[in-house]
């Protein structure tokens, strides 16, 4: 029996722009417009209209934490302009989950920003921080009573995209390639070729724009604060040693410095891979790779977690993303299954894990894509009509009973099928 501490949260996670729809204010949106090879994100799931729904899902399975994005685009569609309708629709849903005994876990910024602001430079211009600053300001209006706040959601990624985007420009008629999906054989090394490397510096000025991000939460509200990391689990292969330590310097141990101070610090992981003397190994062609491209790797999650307690030294870890892109919901319960028996053999090995908030709620938008199918919960595009998936009831009868045993660990999906689709 493998039982989890009391008061551990057990939820799943969403980003506004990829399930609200309609985000024409931001940079993402603009975006999806002029990049070849990008999909639109369109009406999304439209969960801007049925966050209400959605919750109410998660809450009947038996989960007791929802993370979700304010969109600062939406928030702030002009530079100091601010909706007060839109912060008040973002407090509805905060109000939601108080109503349903939910958790909320707030994300201030999930990648998206105004194109007002992407326009002006950026995380690059040297106001940067005083624009985050004034709009944190803002946000921290509707966040009382949430006990979890994170500032920035993968601000690490958020740099490789930047990388990307400028080298995409530079290169006549290239397509779109998402971060998180690798795409057909031939773009494998370029993809790994272009999120390689990230200069440690814009690791320092995000982290100088969290901490004061930071201090604005902590001196407005009772929350802890915190931001989240994408985790690349990354080891060395035999001549990779001193290349594997060079990568993942400036593409994440430079942020897990930057949680040092943090009340949590959201660990994110999904796959891992190898670094050889050259840089990225391309993830290997096998029968189980994800939709993504990655290979099946549910120990990913506890490899990341690991390094981040080494390097944070000792921040408490909440995972605030985990899961899997496939097709086949067995494999979603198997994978998570394994992912938290590592995770709490880490945890058994003195690591302060907080929760564990799986991605994602909902099959969404994948930033350009919408074939990968991350969810607990199908959507159908053309209706918005839910449909959970047996994965939902599984990962809601490991939370309510706090453990994974035997019974729940080896649960096929059909059995839950009846539960799930209620």
């Amino acid at each position: 029996m493998t039982t989890f501490p009391e008061n551990f949260l057990w939820g799943a996670a969403t980003a506004g722009h990829q399930i609200e729809g309609n985000n024409v204010n931001s940079d993402w949106w603009a975006r999806e417009l002029t990049m070849p090879g990008m999909e639109l994100s369109g009406d999304a799931c439209d969960s801007y209209h049925r966050y209400r729904e959605d919750i109410d899902l998660l809450a009947d399975a038996g989960l007791g934490s929802y993370r979700f994005s304010l969109e600062w685009s939406r928030i702030e569609p002009a530079p100091g302009a601010f909706s007060r309708a839109e912060l008040a629709h973002y407090r509805r849903m905060i109000e939601h989950c108080f109503a349903r005994n939910v958790t909320p876990v707030v994300t201030l910024q999930h990648f998206t920003t105004p194109q007002w602001f992407a326009n002006d430079g950026g995380w690059l211009a040297e106001d940067a921080s005083e624009k985050f600053q004034r709009y944190v300001t803002a946000a921290t209006t509707i966040l009382d009573g949430v006990e979890w706040v994170v500032t920035m959601n993968e601000p690490n990624m958020q740099a490789a995209i930047m990388t990307a985007m400028r080298r995409m420009q530079q290169s006549q008629g290239a397509e779109w390639q998402s971060p998180t999906v690798e795409g057909g054989e031939e773009k494998k090394q370029t993809h790994s070729d272009f999120l390689t490397y990230a200069d440690p510096e814009i690791g320092r000025a995000f982290t100088a724009i969290h901490h004061a991000a930071r201090d604005i939460v902590r001196a407005h509200t009772g929350a802890k604060v915190g931001w989240t990391i994408a985790a690349g689990a990354l080891t060395a292969a035999p001549g990779g040693e001193e290349k594997l330590l060079e990568i993942r310097y400036g593409k994440e141990d430079v942020y897990w410095e930057g949680s040092r101070g943090d009340d949590f610090v959201g660990v994110q992981a999904y796959s891992s891979q190898e670094v050889d003397a050259n840089g990225l190994v391309p993830h290997p062609v096998l029968p189980d790779n994800t939709l993504v491209g990655t290979s099946y790797r549910p120990d990913a999650l506890a490899m990341a977690v690991r390094h981040a307690w080494a390097v944070t030294g000792g921040v408490p870890v909440m995972v605030t993303e985990n899961g899997i892109a496939t097709a086949d919901d067995n494999q979603r319960i198997r994978y998570t299954t394994e992912a938290l028996q590592g995770l709490h053999q880490a945890m058994n090995d003195g690591i302060d894990v907080r929760g564990y908030l799986h991605w994602s709620l909902l099959d969404n938008f994948e930033w350009g894509h919408w074939e990968p199918t991350f969810g607990l919960i199908a959507v159908d595009r053309e209706t918005f009509v839910r449909t959970p998936k047996p994965s939902l009831a599984w990962l809601g009868s490991v939370a309510q009973a706090n453990r994974l045993d035997q019974a729940n660990q080896l649960t096929p999906a059909s059995q839950v099928n009846a539960a799930a689709t209620v």
